[in-house]
């Protein structure tokens, strides 16, 4: 879009906050001060109305949902250096996704479509739900030298009780709960704060690195992330960094695919 002054600007959508409000990142060559009116494409409008933080709160002039459906593009991770197309609205989501919000898919879960998981299911593989509105802080790299300096995203999460009984039940049982995606495994993590697993609803900036306790996930699927990042933080948390290093060197050395649309490994808990 553009700004009145005929600046180019883009924005990304990070969370609603109502039918025509939102948070939003705009890149532009310069910020929009409070007032500013941006004229997007497909004729939508909106007025920055103040900044918080890294975040515009942007007013539209009709529902954030109408503006995303018309005008809005699927918000590929910064390192797909292509544009999005068509194809990518139905291969960059999930066949379970249920809620709108997040602003990139929980990759691992790429891999499972409806065949797969019937075939999981006849295996007697049961399977329960949580919802993670992935935020773009996912794609922001590691920039203290100190792991416990990092400053970690927020994102909201759901942990239904439908899904805590599931996990209760299988746990009664001898069984295990392995979590398809690092998304998962903060939201199940984050259920467990208090020492036992309880339905959750809220914001979560769970910052998973070596030397944390889990107490839910047993085993996890997961894409191979990008150095320097919080995902490959917590999975080297997850099964351990030696482990992990020597599988990453084996992906290279086998040219596996990485990040959103390449290959996923099985990772039991160190």
């Amino acid at each position: 879009g553009r700004k009145a002054s005929g600046g180019k600007l883009e924005v990304l959508v990070e969370r609603k906050l109502g039918d025509k409000q939102a948070l939003a990142h705009v890149r532009a060559g310069k910020a929009p001060k409070p007032g500013t009116t941006l004229h997007l494409d497909g004729a939508a409008v909106c007025v920055m109305l103040e900044r918080r933080g890294d975040w515009f709160l942007l007013e539209f002039s009709e529902p954030v949902d109408e503006v995303l459906e018309r005008a809005g593009h699927m918000p590929l991770p910064p390192y797909i250096a292509r544009p999005d197309t068509a194809d990518d609205l139905e291969r960059y989501q999930t066949v379970f996704a249920r809620h709108k919000g997040a602003v990139a898919a929980p990759t691992a879960g790429l891999h499972f479509d409806a065949a797969f998981l019937q075939r999981l299911q006849a295996m007697g593989v049961d399977r329960a739900f949580v919802t993670l509105h992935v935020g773009s802080g996912t794609f922001q790299p590691l920039r203290a030298e100190n792991l416990a300096d990092h400053h970690m995203h927020a994102e909201h999460c759901e942990v239904p009780p439908a899904t805590v009984d599931a996990i209760r039940q299988i746990r009664a049982a001898g069984g295990r709960v392995v979590a398809v995606g690092t998304t998962v495994v903060r939201a199940l993590e984050s259920a467990c704060r208090a020492g036992e697993l309880q339905p959750f609803c809220g914001d979560t900036a769970i910052f998973i690195t070596p030397g944390f306790r889990f107490r839910c996930v047993d085993a996890l699927v997961t894409n191979f992330h990008l150095p320097e990042s919080t995902l490959l933080a917590l999975v080297c948390a997850f099964a351990g960094y030696t482990p992990t290093m020597q599988a990453y060197r084996h992906a290279v050395a086998q040219s596996y695919r990485f990040f959103s649309y390449g290959d996923a490994m099985f990772v039991t808990r160190a």
